[in-house]
């Protein structure tokens, strides 16, 4: 059995985001998974995401870390609600507050790991800690305020 993304469970007209979003072709199109009670994605930098040679530009790490929170923020509250995500769309959230700590520089190159947890949830904002991995080490932490997206927000693409 192949496990769903939270993205992929998010409606149509809420899959554009640069980041994380399905039905946006110049974006990341990040893919986030339970495992075991971390979700964990995996992004690998092209060449043009550079710093300095041979370095992740640092607003790319910062871009990761809010559309993987966001997607973890989704799934525990889904998973909290007892949501079938395979019949009902993913609860959609959108960042209020977003705080990257950068640890060391992160190689370029290597496949980028991201792990969060939630650590409060509920009904409208959940807190998620994510850490930033290459080659097994921390580069990046962030913690993400993620409150349910306002209805008013969703427009039309």
């Amino acid at each position: 059995m192949t496990q769903k993304a939270i993205q992929d469970a998010y409606p149509d007209q809420l899959s554009y985001c640069y980041g994380c979003g399905r039905l946006n072709e110049h974006g990341h199109q990040i893919k986030s998974y339970w495992e075991s009670d971390e979700m964990v994605c995996h992004f690998t930098p092209k060449p043009y995401h550079t710093a300095i040679p041979g370095y992740v530009y640092g607003g790319l790490i910062a871009s990761l870390i809010d559309c993987h929170s966001t997607g973890s923020a989704a799934a525990a509250l889904a998973k909290m609600k007892g949501l079938n995500l395979d019949i009902e769309p993913a609860p959609r959230f959108v960042t209020a507050s977003l705080k990257v700590d950068y640890l060391r520089p992160t190689p370029l190159g290597p496949t980028l790991e991201l792990r969060a947890k939630a650590t409060e949830i509920t009904e409208r904002k959940v807190i998620v800690q994510t850490d930033l991995l290459a080659n097994g080490d921390v580069c990046a932490k962030g913690v993400v305020v993620a409150v349910l997206m306002p209805e008013n927000l969703v427009k039309d693409p």
